[in-house]
C-alpha cells in the first residue's frame, strides 16, 4: 500500500482554535470544569456562612436538607483551614461574630432566673435632669418599631432623657430562636456597655410556635402552649427582665396586641400572660403595658380603625392586621411616658 500523503494527514488533525490576538480558545467542557472547580472552592471558603444561613431557616424539611448539606461542608472547610480567609476578612471588617450561631439563653452566672425576694421595690422616684439624663433604650421585634419611633419623638424635646441609639427593632426575631438573633446576648451587651436606666421592649410577635433553639440539654418543649413550652418561655422572659433590672434598668414590656386573626390573638394571649406575671414579680423594676383594649372595637374584637377622643375614626393598624400605624404608636408612646413618669422624676416632662 502507498504511503499517506502529508496533505491528507494534516487534514485529519483538528486545527487549533484561536481568538482575537492569537489567544488559544478552549472547549466548552473545559470551561464547565473550571467553573465547577471555582464553585467548589467558593463553597468551601464560604462554608461557615452557608451553614449559619441553613441553621437559621424556619423549621421544616428545607432546613433539614440545608443542614445535611452544609454541615459536612463546614466541617471539611474548618479541617482544611479553608475558612481562615473568610474569618480574617470578617475580623478586619469588625464582624468576626457573623458566622457564629449563638444560642445561649442564660450563662451559668445568670442561671438563677427568679427575682431576688430579699430586694425591696424602690420606694422613691429617682430624679433625672439635663445634667444627669435618663438613658433610654428601645428594642424588640418588628412590632416595636412604630411605637418606639413615637417614643423617641416624644423624648426628643426632653433634655432629661437621653436615648441610647436609634430604635433597635429586628424583623423576624424573638425569644424562641436565638440562633436567628440572640436577644439574650444583645441585652447583656447593651446593659454592660450603654448602662440604660430605662428599657422599653416588645417581644413575642414571632414566638407563637412549637419550636425553640437554645434549650438546655435533655429538655424538650412539645407543642406551643404546652406546660413544657410555657416553662421554657417563662425562663426566657425572666432572663431578659433579670438581665435588665439587675443592671439597674426599669423595664417596660409592651404587650402583644389583638390581631385580625383570632387564633393568632389566642396564641398572643398565652405569651402576654407569661410576660404579665413575670413583670408582676418585679414591682418597681418591671412594668407590663397591656395594649389589647387600645385597639379593640366596641364588641371587644379586632378593629383596624378606632375612635379617638374627638370621636373620629383613626386608622390604628396596618393592613396585615398585626402591625401598627403611627397613630397607634403615638398612643402606646403616651402610655410609656406615663409609666416612666410614675417611676422617675424627669425634669421638663409633662408629669412632675
Amino acid at each position: 500500500m502507498g504511503e499517506k500523503s502529508p496533505d491528507r494527514e494534516r487534514r485529519r488533525r483538528p486545527r487549533r482554535r484561536t481568538g482575537e490576538g492569537g489567544r488559544q480558545l478552549h472547549s466548552a467542557g473545559a470551561a464547565i470544569v473550571v467553573s465547577l472547580g471555582a464553585l467548589a472552592i467558593a463553597l468551601f471558603l464560604n462554608a461557615p456562612g452557608l451553614h449559619k444561613s441553613a441553621t437559621i431557616q424556619p423549621q421544616g424539611w428545607k432546613r433539614d436538607v440545608a443542614l445535611a448539606v452544609t454541615g459536612p461542608l463546614d466541617t471539611v472547610s474548618h479541617t482544611l483551614l479553608l475558612d481562615r480567609p473568610r474569618a480574617g476578612l470578617k475580623s478586619a471588617l469588625g464582624r468576626s461574630g457573623d458566622d457564629v450561631v449563638d444560642t445561649v439563653v442564660a450563662p451559668d452566672e445568670d442561671s438563677d432566673i427568679t427575682p431576688p425576694d430579699e430586694t425591696p421595690a424602690p420606694t422613691r422616684r429617682e430624679r433625672f435632669t439635663a445634667r444627669k439624663p435618663l438613658r433610654l433604650w428601645t428594642a424588640g421585634d418588628s412590632l416595636v418599631i412604630v411605637p418606639a419611633e413615637s417614643i423617641l419623638r416624644e423624648v426628643a424635646g426632653v433634655r432629661a432623657i437621653e436615648r441610647v441609639g436609634e430604635v433597635e427593632g429586628r424583623l423576624s426575631t424573638g425569644l424562641e430562636r436565638p440562633d436567628v438573633y440572640n436577644w439574650f446576648t444583645r441585652v447583656r451587651e447593651v446593659m454592660r456597655k450603654e448602662k440604660p436606666r430605662a428599657v422599653v421592649v416588645m417581644f413575642g410577635g414571632n414566638d407563637d410556635h412549637g419550636y425553640m433553639t437554645g434549650l438546655p440539654e435533655g429538655r424538650s418543649i412539645s407543642s406551643f402552649g404546652s406546660q413544657a413550652w410555657r416553662e421554657e418561655y417563662r425562663r426566657r422572659v425572666a432572663t431578659i427582665m433579670n438581665t435588665a433590672t439587675r443592671g439597674g434598668a426599669f423595664v417596660i414590656w409592651i404587650g402583644l396586641p389583638i390581631t385580625k386573626n383570632a387564633k393568632q390573638t389566642a396564641r398572643y394571649d398565652t405569651i402576654n400572660a407569661i410576660v404579665q406575671s413575670e413583670a408582676a414579680k418585679r414591682p418597681g423594676r418591671a412594668s407590663y403595658l397591656d395594649t389589647y383594649f387600645f385597639f379593640a372595637g366596641e364588641d371587644g374584637g379586632y378593629a383596624q380603625y378606632v375612635e379617638d377622643g374627638a370621636g373620629r375614626l383613626v386608622k390604628m393598624r396596618a393592613d396585615d392586621g398585626i402591625h401598627f400605624e403611627r397613630a397607634a404608636g403615638d398612643l402606646i408612646a403616651a402610655k410609656v411616658m406615663e409609666r416612666l413618669a410614675e417611676r422617675f422624676r424627669i425634669a421638663g416632662s409633662a408629669t412632675p
